[in-house]
């Protein structure tokens, strides 16, 4: 009863609007093959819900928690078996590194939670429950291996492209994603051009790096470099920035 949680990058990810007080984007994600965390359901008695090896985070700000709630709601059936089972996390994905750890935590452990408990839950549905808890959920319940990604996250579709090798260089620096959508909509958000990216969800991953810098690629770059001042000092030439960050990449 273990199911890996992978990581991913955002090889773009541009902003294209706000409603109802989140944003909507227009995104490409990669699942990290070789970086991810383990979700397991293990054998014992509970009194209450209990995830462990997520660190001080309180089982009810956990996006799992969330997630196994936002499930119970939708079927209208309260399960015991998480009165006999515990989740137990081996996190290897850095949290504020904008490789969508908890995200992939969520969608693996609903992915699981569907299976080991026979809910026959489909999955766009599965992955309209996650997008409930959280934006990039979705992703992690469909499982591919690249989509292109947009409206609030709910829309997730499968893409093709060449084979192509991904270094990461992960600083020691925890970017809150709250906080850098929240500069973006402070500093950024009236200097949108829905234009300059239209068609890039059409073209091949290093089509468009050819075409965009780190910042024209990723509009949460410009906005993190305005939160968090010191990723200007570790940035590389040529790499480009995941998500809300701190995590930079570069494709061979």
């Amino acid at each position: 009863m273990t199911l890996k949680a992978h990581a991913k990058i955002n090889t773009f990810l541009k902003i294209t609007g706000h409603k109802n007080g989140y944003h909507t984007l227009l995104s490409r994600f990669i699942k990290l093959p070789h970086l991810y965390d383990t979700i397991s359901f293990v054998p014992q008695e509970c009194e209450s819900f209990i995830i462990e090896g997520c660190g001080d985070v309180p089982v009810e700000s956990n996006t799992i928690y969330k997630s196994f709630l936002a499930i119970q709601d939708d079927i209208n059936e309260q399960t015991d078996f998480f009165k006999h089972h515990k989740v137990v996390v081996e996190k290897n994905i850095p949290t504020g590194a904008g490789l969508g750890g908890g995200s992939s935590d969520a969608g693996a452990f609903m992915r699981l939670f569907n299976e080991i408990c026979d809910l026959q839950i489909d999955t766009p549905t599965l992955a309209k429950i996650g997008s409930t808890v959280g934006a990039d959920i979705p992703f992690f319940v469909y499982d591919y291996d690249m989509a292109n990604v947009s409206g609030f996250g709910e829309i997730v579709e499968p893409f093709d492209d060449e084979d192509f090798k991904i270094e990461l260089f992960m600083p020691d620096i925890h970017c809150d994603t709250p906080l850098v959508y929240k500069t973006f909509k402070r500093e950024l958000f009236d200097k949108i051009e829905p234009t300059a990216f239209e068609g890039w969800d059409k073209l091949k991953t290093k089509e468009v790096l050819n075409r965009a810098n780190a910042v024209m690629a990723n509009d949460l770059y410009r906005a993190s470099l305005i939160a968090y001042p010191q990723l200007r000092d570790i940035a590389k030439e040529g790499w480009y920035f995941s998500g809300s960050g701190s995590t930079f990449f570069r494709i061979k």
